[in-house]
């Protein structure tokens, strides 16, 4: 069967990355978590004290950042190691989600990130969740999918996610998050966040993860029917 992209795009909170991290598992697809990706790049220019302002000196720290995924002996899911080290853990702190936004609103670090998300999909088999995969990073992939939640859901989840990594958080504070990270997103100059003109919109604020990854697994089956051989599709 032909391998083809996936592209999940969608709000914060609304169950991209796990979505996406179940239906890779299931298609033995690679599961790549680009926000992870930009969360590692915020983490590090956090870490060396270089606000997204400063943009001389995010070029020159750049190049000395270096991101790939990999299994580790806690977990058989890729997770991101910067520079060699899991930093999965860190990336996760209420500081950086805070923070996450305004970092990809830098076209540099978008433009180094997206590089590296469509060299890591250049021969297909790849799940990418994200806010600009759709439009921006696989534009020409096959199945693109845009997942919404009503925002009382979506905060829900969001303290569900941090009590259980022991950093619970105030639901006002998580709503706030929320709202300014949507905002930020959405209204960007570089590769805002919005739905691809052939996304299928899911909205999953009544769906569990099971049913989720169901509606995107047949959508998938079905694409792979389609830019399959028919004597492969039959056999």
């Amino acid at each position: 069967m032909k391998k083809i992209n996936i592209a999940v795009d969608g709000y914060s909170s609304c169950g991209k990355s796990t979505t996406a991290r179940l239906l890779a598992r299931r298609l033995k697809y690679i599961f790549i978590d680009s926000g992870a990706m930009y969360r590692a790049v915020t983490w590090y220019l956090i870490q060396h004290k270089i606000p997204y302002e400063n943009l001389s000196k995010i070029l020159q720290a750049l190049p000395n950042i270096e991101l790939d995924f990999r299994p580790t002996q806690d977990s058989e899911i890729p997770l991101i190691h910067l520079n060699g080290n899991c930093v999965e853990q860190q990336i996760r702190m209420p500081e950086i989600s805070g923070l996450v936004s305004e970092y990809s609103t830098v076209k540099e670090i978008r433009k180094l990130l997206v590089t590296q998300q469509q060299w890591m999909g250049r021969n297909g088999g790849v799940v990418m969740d994200g806010r600009d995969i759709g439009t921006v990073v696989f534009p020409m992939a096959e199945l693109k999918v845009f997942l919404t939640a009503e925002l009382d859901i979506r905060v829900m989840r969001r303290a569900l996610e941090l009590e259980e990594k022991g950093t619970p958080s105030a639901e006002n504070e998580i709503r706030e998050n929320l709202l300014h990270r949507d905002f930020v997103d959405t209204t960007r100059k570089e590769s805002p966040l919005r739905k691809a003109e052939n996304a299928v919109e899911i909205d999953t604020s009544y769906l569990d993860i099971e049913e989720q990854v169901g509606i995107v697994y047949n959508l998938a089956q079905s694409i792979i029917r389609e830019n399959s051989p028919e004597d492969l599709v039959n056999s």
